[in-house]
């Protein structure tokens, strides 16, 4: 043992004043899937639906203890980390300020809002993530309130190893591989940490979604840097830079054990597991599970532990998840059609389409100083293969269309 993997089992001991150890579940239709021994480690079912109350808690802990006279903490957080904070805070009974965008959707804003009850304030600041965290840094400095950092500390990234501690205790034995999200590397540096302090000879798989791909980047440079964000739908670890300190772990990992998931394949892993196995998924919680088919080689024959790290999902965004996922699954496109302004034309294009084919969007703008018009049509059909079929019969028919839906400017303004 080491001083620490002895520090991350205290913290784990103190943690079960707040909740006691998180499932770790064998997932059969996982395993037989897979050809693998897979378990779940499950951190959505923590009581905020996060692993991140465990880095919160031993930060203040920590802090509580080394000087009593502390009592305002401040975070800067849109997500898990503010719901987090906020539970802590009103379990030690201190004051807590958490800073959040004025973008921030309301239901994040009640939750975090219900887990502090009197001892927090929430602040609404900024368009923009940055500001909000340079307004917090800055509330700091003039009130001398603890700033509790996301994953960048030594304490969080003591408290995330908590869950190494409680899966090993739980399982006996490593597993031969954990899969782990990254997003600013607090989770996967502190487990990562404890199963190398205790000797276990497991192999690291780190998932990072493709909009989002900061340890990847460091890795390429040897040291984190800022990168721009171009899809922000997993949230929770769409993250901008690798922390310092938890680089300072992961840049021993391999370049190879690093994957990037889609954003759309996210969503069908989300709606399997949802449909499936009853499992709410928020997309950074549904990372782990999501490459499990680009390792099948690797796992086969196995033990793997996946780590679902969060299952804070709002509801209001399953329409988002559907859409995305059908477009990975290609069943659903979107095309603009340019239809000759004649009666029967649009008869003549519904003809073309084949049994499995439903349109679901239309519109039309008629302009009368003009021969053609053009028409946004969305069509969902139940095998992809359709669709190279219906756009051999609408060329042959002559119709000129064009396939807008991985056009991200026509998309976006469009859909």
């Amino acid at each position: 043992m080491t001083q620490f993997s002895d520090a991350a089992r205290a913290a784990t001991e103190a943690l079960r004043d707040l909740f006691p150890p998180t499932p770790l579940q064998r997932n059969a239709h996982l395993s037989e899937r897979f050809g693998a021994d897979i378990w779940l480690k499950r951190e959505d079912l923590s009581p905020v639906r996060s692993y991140k109350i465990r880095g919160a808690f031993n930060a203040m802990r920590k802090v509580l203890a080394a000087t009593p006279e502390k009592r305002k903490f401040v975070c800067a957080s849109a997500g898990n980390h503010a719901q987090g904070v906020a539970f802590v805070c009103a379990h030690f009974g201190v004051e807590g300020t958490i800073f959040m965008p004025v973008t921030t959707p309301e239901q994040k804003i009640m939750k975090t809002r219900r887990f502090g009850g009197d001892a927090v304030t929430i602040e609404l600041v900024g368009d923009f993530f940055d500001d909000t965290l340079a307004a917090a840094k800055a509330h700091c400095e003039s009130t001398g309130a603890h700033f509790l950092s996301p994953f960048d500390d030594p304490d969080v990234i003591e408290g995330q190893a908590s869950v190494a501690v409680e899966l090993l205790d739980d399982m006996g034995d490593a597993p031969d591989r954990l899969i782990l999200p990254v997003g600013g590397g607090g989770l996967s540096a502190g487990m990562i940490s404890y199963f190398n302090a205790v000797g276990a000879r497991t192999k690291f798989t780190l998932v990072e979604p493709v909009g989002g791909p900061s340890l990847t980047a460091a890795l390429r440079i040897g040291a984190p840097q800022t990168i721009p964000i171009t899809d922000t739908f997993v949230d929770g670890a769409a993250v901008a830079r690798i922390g310092d300190r938890t680089f300072d772990v992961l840049k021993s990992v391999a370049p190879a054990d690093v994957l990037l998931a889609p954003e759309n394949r996210i969503c069908v892993t989300i709606q399997e597991m949802l449909n499936g196995e009853g499992i709410v998924l928020e997309p950074a919680g549904a990372l782990a599970v999501d490459v499990l088919d680009d390792v099948r080689d690797q796992i086969a024959g196995q033990t793997v532990v996946c780590v679902t790290s969060g299952g804070n999902f709002d509801f209001e965004r399953l329409p988002e998840v559907k859409e995305r996922a059908m477009n990975w699954q290609g069943v659903k496109k979107y095309f603009i059609l340019r239809l000759p302004q004649r009666p029967g034309a649009l008869r003549d294009f519904l003809d073309l389409l084949g049994a499995d084919d439903n349109i679901t969007r239309f519109e039309y703008l008629k302009k009368n100083s003009r021969n053609f018009g053009s028409v946004l049509i969305g069509i969902e059909t139940g095998d992809a293969a359709n669709f190279p079929v219906l756009f051999e019969r609408v060329n042959a028919r002559g119709f000129a269309f064009r396939d807008v839906t991985d056009d991200e400017v026509l998309a976006d303004f469009l859909i």
